[in-house]
């Protein structure tokens, strides 16, 4: 049922520090942590600059909105340190979902209002829509794809125990209750698509607060 045993017999550890995690050395962990660190400073520099001035509605949403998706940034970058992929996939949706909220709000300023009333089910945009308000080049349709399948991942339904599976030493098929420390590939793509919407989130905090020096941590992050 579980991997956690095969685990115990190579290299598992309780806990791992950043010096002996699992997937230390791969180049997606290694731009994740990169688009971390400055995206940490440019909201550094976000709150000196609110701390001291009058702001927008939509500036205010954003501060209430973007800190949260950092947060849970940070606590997938912890997840996949730590070997918890399937936890770190199920906090991908949730983040996805707030990097297009605040793009949909930027790209229409008059609905903050909807926002701040609660954000009903009834008069929210639903998330593909939303997320036809990123711009740039990211693929919009791969983008609407991913969020359904992280739908399914939050939700339990069968589509999400693809992404619970692992190979025993045996050859066979397992799903995961632990830890999973010899999957590359899904960490790549997790690292990949965390990194990719914190720089859609690094983008708005450059559009909303124009008046920072957000636009240098943004040329830091050129992945």
């Amino acid at each position: 049922m579980s991997n956690e045993r095969e685990n115990r017999k190579t290299n598992y550890k309780p806990v791992y520090l950043p010096s002996n995690e699992p997937y230390l050395g791969r180049e997606s962990v290694f731009h994740f942590d990169q688009v971390i660190i400055s995206c940490l400073e440019a909201n550094a520099d976000i709150v000196t600059y609110t701390h001291r001035v009058e702001f927008s509605e939509l500036q205010e949403a954003a501060c209430q909105i973007i800190p949260q998706g950092i947060n849970l940034t940070l606590a997938i970058r912890e997840l996949v340190r730590q070997g918890y992929l399937f936890g770190a996939l199920v906090l991908l949706r949730p983040l996805i979902e707030r990097a297009a909220i605040m793009s949909y709000l930027y790209a229409h300023a008059d609905e903050v209002e909807v926002w701040q009333n609660g954000w009903q089910f009834q008069e929210r945009p639903n998330l593909a829509k939303m997320l036809e308000t990123m711009s740039g080049n990211a693929d919009i349709a791969v983008a609407k794809q991913m969020g359904e399948t992280l739908g399914h991942i939050v939700h339990g339904d069968p589509v999400s125990s693809q992404w619970n599976l692992v190979k025993l030493k045996d050859g066979a098929l397992g799903y995961s209750v632990g830890k999973v420390i010899n999957d590359p590939d899904l960490c790549d793509f997790i690292c990949f698509q965390s990194y990719c919407y914190l720089i859609v989130f690094m983008g708005i905090m450059a559009a909303c607060f124009p008046d920072t020096n957000i636009r240098t941590s943004l040329n830091c992050c050129d992945t």
